[in-house]
């Protein structure tokens, strides 16, 4: 199994950075600094074990936020000499995110420092959420430097509904003003940065989908092959949902004159048996078309309703008069994000967007 990410920040990386911090500063309170930042770590949580060193910081790097940056810019590493760095330095983000906001310039060049070491999209958010306009700005600048790890930070520090971090109000309102910065790097050489730009595009989907629907047409116009990749990332979430907007970027239009037979080869299981099925499409149209293949499993909830759960199966062409079987093993097994009630379940069949045929199992536990 593996390492939970709440474990890497540990007491012991407490006390090498506290180590580090020691060096660049001598008079760093550095016993204090361990008692607090370290106390009872392993009852917390990842963000809890990250905002109890933020709490130390603050408490005992000097007031002076221009002073306590230049202990900071010390304390990384800097050609042979070791410094703070990986999950050390996660909280830094927080603490010049919290401290440096009125020093904006010092915040921004000791972000564009760090981010190097650890993406630094946590500690920009801050500036975003006090002075959108310069902190765009920054970022925009970003956007060209020659480091991909500081243009990844470019795109990534202003997703909307970036994971584990605060939310982007406004811009999850309005995302125009970050779309010059994600065309600026949809071409970016590094694969890195290119993923950043679909994951923001797809923060941006979940409240804006006709706006990226349309991004993506535009966007695959004379698109290399690295463009398309980032452009069918992007739009992951609108192709699960049957967005047609996207569905017709990537040629999946509505299918004609296709018929679709469901066979479910396990109408009772048990919780942790595999549900089986088969699907057999057969087309009468005049030409050939392109097809995707999704299903989704509607699962009984708590009040019995059904709520359902889209997978991707497989993405095919159709020929005329042509006909397909295609076999699905599915496992309902126990796991962390879903709770199951037994009752009546379906499946269903999505074609390019369109529900096609569906099929009933009673599951019991």
């Amino acid at each position: 199994m593996p390492e939970p990410f709440k474990n890497f920040i540990s007491a012991a990386l407490v006390d090498e950075m506290a180590s580090h911090l020691s060096k660049a500063w001598p008079r760093f309170p550095r016993e204090a600094f361990v008692a607090e930042a370290a106390h009872e770590l392993d009852k917390l949580e990842l963000k809890e074990r990250s905002n109890q060193i933020v709490a130390a910081l603050e408490h005992h790097l000097p007031d002076d936020f221009a002073e306590a940056a230049a202990i900071l810019r010390a304390s990384l590493p800097d050609g042979d000499k070791t410094g703070l760095s990986g999950w050390a330095i996660l909280p830094l983000n927080d603490y010049v995110g919290r401290a440096g906001q009125r020093h904006f310039e010092t915040a921004m060049d000791l972000l564009e420092k760090i981010t190097v070491l650890f993406s630094s999209e946590f500690g920009i958010r801050y500036f975003l959420l006090q002075d959108q306009p310069r902190a765009l700005a920054q970022m925009r600048r970003w956007s060209e430097n020659s480091n991909h790890h500081v243009r990844r930070l470019a795109s990534e520090g202003c997703r909307p509904r970036l994971p584990w971090a605060m939310r982007l109000p406004a811009l999850m309102k309005d995302p125009a003003p970050i779309l010059p910065i994600l065309a600026r790097l949809r071409d970016d050489p590094e694969n890195y940065v290119r993923r950043s730009v679909a994951n923001n595009l797809n923060d941006i989907a979940k409240d804006h989908p006709d706006l990226v629907a349309r991004i993506a047409a535009q966007w695959m116009k004379d698109a290399s092959e690295s463009r398309k990749r980032l452009i069918r990332h992007a739009c992951r979430t609108l192709l699960k949902q049957g967005h047609q907007g996207a569905l017709e970027v990537f040629g999946f239009t509505a299918p004609k004159k296709l018929s679709a037979e469901l066979a479910l080869h396990t109408p009772t299981l048990t919780l942790g048996e595999n549900l089986l099925f088969e699907l057999t499409l057969e087309s009468d149209a005049t030409a050939s078309q392109d097809l995707m293949i999704d299903y989704a499993v509607h699962h009984v909830k708590a009040d019995g309703t059904r709520s359902p759960k889209v997978f991707k199966w497989k993405s095919l062409s159709l020929e005329s008069g042509g006909q397909t079987r295609l076999a699905k093993k599915h496992a309902i097994r126990p796991i962390t994000t879903r709770r199951y009630y037994p009752g009546l379940h379906h499946v269903e069949v999505i074609v390019n967007g369109q529900a096609v045929a569906r099929s009933y199992f009673t599951l019991s536990l």
